[in-house]
C-alpha cells in the first residue's frame, strides 16, 4: 500500500459501506494493517450489519446505527485484546459489512427432466423453473461457512448451490404430491409454500433465509405437448361425423361456385357426384345400426363434485376429490380447514364432509414430543 493510503488511513475515522450494486452480500472495509483508531466512528445503515474479526475469530455484531467505538460497545473485542482499563493506540480488526437486504429475482430450474408416473399419462418427464428470494439471516454463520476471507462476496458466488437445493428438493416433493400433470397449474401456490419450508433448513444452514419462492411453469417434453395439444383439438371437433358431414358440405359449396375451371366438366361432375356419394353416407345411418350416440354421456353429479379450500386466508380450487385426498394425506389440508361445495349456504370444516372421513381416518396424527 502507498504511503498516501497508510496516511489516510491515519487521518479518516469514519468506518462506513455505501452499497452502491445490487449483488455485493460481504463487502470487508479496506484499512491499512486492519488498525482502527480507539473512538472512530462507526455506520451501520438499514439492511446492513457490521461484523468485527479479530485474529481469525468473531468478535462483535453491530445492527444498524452509529456507534463510536470503545471499550464499552466493544465487549468481546476487548476481552479478546485484554483491555480492562481501555486503550488509546490503534487496535487491529477485520469490519465485514453483511448485506441484509432480499435479493430477488433469482432464477432456478431443473438442468435435467423429472421422471414421474402419471395417473392419466402414464411415466412422464417434467420441467420446471422460477425465481426464488434469499436474504442473509445469520451474518455469524454466513461469514463461517461460505465467505471465510473473501474481501467481495456477491450472490453469484453461491447461487449455484442454491439452485441445486431447490432442485433437488422440488424433485422429491413433486414426485410425492402424486398431483396429475394436469392438475399441477392449480397448484402453483401450495408447490411454493411448500417446497419454501422443505428447504428452509438447508438454506439455514449456511445463514440464509429463502423468503419466497415462485413456481412459473411445469412442462411436459415438446412431443408430449404436441400429442396433448392433437387430443384437445380432438375434444373440441366433438363428434367425428358431424364434423366431416360439414366439411363436406362446405365443399360441395366451393364446388358449385367454381364451375369448370381449368378442369373439364367431365372431371368435374365426377367430382360432384363423388363428393354427393360421401355427403350421403355422412348423412344417412348406417343400416343395421343402433341410434345409440357415439361420443361418451356426460359425467354424472357425483363424478363431478368439485371443492373449494381455504388456504393461508385466501379461497383455493376448485380442486376434485382425488386432489383433496392427496392434500389431505400431505397434511396441507387439516381437519379445521375450512372447504365449501357447490349447494352448501356456508363454509364448514372439512372434516364434516362424510366422503373425506375415511381419508382423515388413514392419516396418521402427529408425532407427540
Amino acid at each position: 500500500m502507498a504511503l498516501w493510503d497508510k496516511v489516510k488511513a491515519e487521518l479518516v475515522d469514519i468506518i462506513e459501506w455505501t452499497d452502491d450494486s445490487r449483488d455485493i452480500m460481504v463487502y470487508r472495509f479496506p484499512r491499512y494493517q486492519n488498525e482502527i483508531k480507539y473512538g472512530a466512528k462507526l455506520t451501520v445503515r438499514e439492511s446492513q450489519v457490521a461484523v468485527f474479526v479479530s485474529q481469525g475469530k468473531i468478535a462483535d455484531v453491530f445492527q444498524p446505527g452509529l456507534y463510536s467505538l470503545t471499550t464499552k460497545n466493544l465487549p468481546v473485542l476487548t476481552t479478546l485484546k485484554g483491555w480492562y482499563y481501555g486503550f488509546d493506540s490503534p487496535f487491529k480488526a477485520e469490519v465485514y459489512f453483511i448485506n441484509t437486504k432480499n435479493f430477488t429475482d433469482l432464477k432456478w430450474g431443473t438442468k435435467n427432466p423429472i421422471m414421474l408416473r402419471d395417473p392419466e399419462f402414464g411415466p412422464v418427464r417434467l420441467r420446471s423453473f422460477g425465481t426464488y428470494v434469499v436474504k442473509v439471516a445469520d451474518p455469524s454463520i454466513f461469514i463461517r461457512e461460505i465467505v471465510g476471507t473473501d474481501a467481495h462476496f456477491t450472490v453469484d458466488e453461491i447461487t449455484n448451490q442454491l439452485r441445486s437445493f431447490i432442485s433437488s428438493r422440488f424433485a422429491d416433493i413433486l414426485a410425492e404430491s402424486k398431483i396429475p400433470v394436469l392438475d399441477l397449474a392449480a397448484n402453483y401456490d401450495e408447490l411454493s409454500l411448500f417446497i419454501t419450508r422443505k428447504i428452509s433448513p438447508d438454506f439455514m444452514a449456511y445463514g440464509l433465509e429463502i423468503t419466497r419462492l415462485v413456481i412459473e411453469n411445469i412442462s411436459l417434453p415438446p412431443d408430449v405437448e404436441e400429442a396433448l395439444d392433437k387430443k384437445s383439438s380432438m375434444g373440441i371437433i366433438g363428434n367425428l361425423d358431424r364434423y366431416t358431414q360439414f366439411q363436406t358440405a362446405n365443399a360441395m359449396e366451393k364446388a358449385a361456385a367454381n364451375p369448370g375451371g381449368d378442369a373439364s366438366a367431365g372431371i368435374g361432375m365426377g367430382m360432384g357426384f363423388a363428393m354427393a356419394n360421401q355427403m350421403g353416407k355422412t348423412l344417412a345411418p348406417q343400416s343395421g345400426q343402433s341410434d345409440s350416440p357415439t361420443s361418451p354421456p356426460p359425467l354424472t353429479a357425483s363424478d363431478s363434485v368439485e371443492y373449494f379450500v381455504a388456504l393461508g386466508g385466501e379461497q383455493k380450487g376448485p380442486f376434485s376429490k382425488k386432489i383433496i385426498v392427496e392434500m389431505i394425506k400431505d397434511k396441507i389440508i387439516k381437519n379445521d380447514t375450512l372447504a365449501w361445495k357447490k349447494g352448501m349456504d356456508n363454509w364448514v370444516e372439512v372434516s364434516r364432509f362424510q366422503e373425506l372421513n375415511d381419508v382423515f381416518a388413514s392419516v396418521p396424527p402427529p408425532i407427540s414430543s
